[in-house]
Parts: C-alpha cells; sequence; structure tokens
C-alpha cells in the first residue's frame, strides 16, 4: 500500500503544470532581502540601501527610499543593507544594517525619514512588522522579540523565545499571535499582547527554519532539513513533503490553502494544496537562491532572489 502511494504521489507530480519562465518580471536596485504589498503597490527592500516601490498595475517604480551609507570596517563609505520592511497606511517601517554589527530602524512618513532606533541602541534585528501605527514586533538575532513604541521610543516588553539563533517570524491576520522559527527547527507561537508562550510545534523540522508564513490558521515552513513543513493547528495536524536540495523559501496563499517552496537547487517553485497535498505546478526561471515568496491572490505571487530580478506568476 505504502508503494502505491509513493507511485500515486510521484505521479501526481509528473501530471503537474510546469512554467519555465515568469508572466512578467519587475528589476530592482539590488538583490532582494524582503518584500510586502499594500493595495496595489509592492515594497522591496534591497542590499543597495534602498526600498523600491513598484505599482502592480503598470510594473513601473513608482518611489525609492534610500537610507544613508554607513562606514564599513575599512572606514569606507558602503550601502547599508535593506533587511526587512514594513507599511502600514501612510507609514513604513526599514530596518538596515548598521555599524558594529548592529542594525537600525527608520520610519518614512511625509516623505521624511527618522531615524528610531540607532547603532547606538545596540540591537541585532532580523526582521521587523508592525503591529499596529504605533508598535513594531522586531525580531532579534539571539532569539528575542521585542515590542516597540514608536511615539516614545521605547520598550513596551522584550520576551526571550529560545536559545537557538533567530530565524524567522510570521503573524496571524489578526496581529495577536507570532510564529517564531529559530535553527532549532522548533516553532513558538507566542501573544504579541505581553509576548508569553502560547504553544510549541516540534517533531517535524529536524534543523534550521529559514522562513515560516502563517495564514489562516496555517503554518508553513522552509527548512534547512530539505522539509516544507504544513501545520493546520485549528485541526491539530502536520505533515511534511521533502525535497532534493535545502527550503530556502515558503510562501501561503492569503486562505492558506496553497503553499509555494523552493523545491530544488535550481530555485525552481512547486505549489501544491495544504489540505489534500496534490501538486499544482512547478515554476522556474529564478537563477539565484530564492528570498521571498509573496502571493498576491490564491492564483498569482511573486518570488525574490539573491537577484535584481523578482519574478512574478500565474497560475492559469
Amino acid at each position: 500500500m505504502k508503494i502505491i502511494l509513493i507511485l500515486l504521489s510521484s505521479l501526481l507530480t509528473l501530471m503537474a503544470l510546469e512554467y519555465n519562465k515568469a508572466l512578467y518580471s519587475y528589476e530592482s536596485s539590488g538583490s532582494v532581502s524582503d518584500m510586502v504589498l499594500d493595495k496595489e503597490s509592492l515594497y522591496v527592500a534591497t542590499n543597495s540601501g534602498c526600498v523600491d516601490i513598484f505599482s502592480i498595475r503598470s510594473k513601473h517604480m513608482l518611489n525609492q527610499i534610500c537610507v544613508e551609507k554607513i562606514k564599513d570596517f575599512m572606514a569606507k563609505q558602503s550601502n547599508s543593507k535593506v533587511y526587512s520592511i514594513d507599511v502600514i497606511g501612510a507609514k513604513i517601517a526599514i530596518l538596515s544594517q548598521a555599524t558594529k554589527g548592529f542594525s537600525r530602524v527608520h520610519t518614512y512618513v511625509d516623505e521624511k525619514l527618522q531615524l528610531l532606533i540607532s547603532n547606538a541602541d545596540e540591537l541585532c534585528i532580523i526582521k521587523l512588522r508592525f503591529l499596529n501605527a504605533n508598535t513594531l514586533l522586531l525580531g532579534l538575532l539571539g532569539s528575542e522579540i521585542i515590542s516597540y513604541d514608536i511615539a516614545k521610543k521605547k520598550i513596551n516588553y522584550r520576551a526571550k523565545v529560545s536559545l537557538s539563533k533567530f530565524s524567522d517570524f510570521a503573524l496571524s491576520e489578526d496581529k495577536k499571535r507570532v510564529v517564531v522559527a529559530d535553527e532549532s527547527g522548533d516553532l513558538k507561537i507566542l501573544s504579541t499582547k505581553d509576548g508569553t508562550l502560547e504553544e510549541t510545534l516540534s517533531g517535524k523540522n529536524l534543523d534550521n527554519v529559514f522562513q515560516v508564513d502563517y495564514k489562516n490558521g496555517i503554518i508553513a515552513t522552509a527548512g534547512k532539513d530539505r522539509r516544507v513543513v504544513v501545520y493546520d493547528i485549528n485541526n491539530f495536524s502536520a505533515y511534511y513533503k521533502s525535497a532534493p536540495f535545502f527550503i530556502y523559501s515558503v510562501g501561503l496563499s492569503p486562505s492558506g490553502n496553497r503553499v509555494a517552496y523552493a523545491s530544488d537547487e535550481n530555485n525552481n517553485v512547486t505549489l501544491f494544496e495544504s489540505k489534500s497535498k496534490k501538486v499544482l505546478a512547478k515554476f522556474g526561471g529564478n537563477k539565484m537562491t530564492l528570498t521571498k515568496i509573496l502571493f498576491l491572490n490564491e492564483d498569482e505571487f511573486f518570488v525574490s532572489s539573491d537577484d535584481k530580478v523578482i519574478n512574478f506568476y500565474r497560475l492559469k
């Protein structure tokens, strides 16, 4: 019976659609570390020290926000890599590289860039997201999360998540819960209100989880152990799919019904249904290691990599 199921799974994979080229592409100012969508715009964080803002309709760049350069260890001016970005209303939060190995955070409001957190705060921040217009959630390298008050420029709380190195986090749609991934393979679900631990998901990823996504009660991971794990936390179920190479990136559709992940060493993306596990399609044309898979809707998604090119795909 097990052999029959394996053969059936292989047959379904072979029957899946294959797209070797993107429907169209955007070209950013540098390799891409993060992307977020807001209304009709795509916001792109790059290692060139800029946030590129593209119109989804016209596919043209609308604006570009660049943070000031920093001095490297040789005292030379260099671009400050933008690690993470988020948008809420007319406010943009930008996390970038600072000096001495620390991070800094700017806000961009009314076409003005303001420094919120500097290297003097000595924080090694990896990722940020808005909880609301006045509160940021920060993920730190040392596997801590911080709730930060923008107006008061002070920490609301600081919670230690684990003893392993932080990798990524993802917020629930209502922003009341955050799923934190680290190099242990375990996932921690915390309350964003006070940072208390609510649940631990373990046993499926056996090594570093590079990325995590969280949509409509479904959690998906991208693992160094070559596993993409799917948790249905409402129905208390979990399973994984194996790949022949490290899985660097994963993304969920808005409903959580579809999962896309970096499925091989050629940077192809495989799309499957989260509940039935049915493989729907494979998408090619990415030249470098994937950094982000971001769904626009159930059938369309963006893929970025350590390249300037951002590819856009559609399941037909």
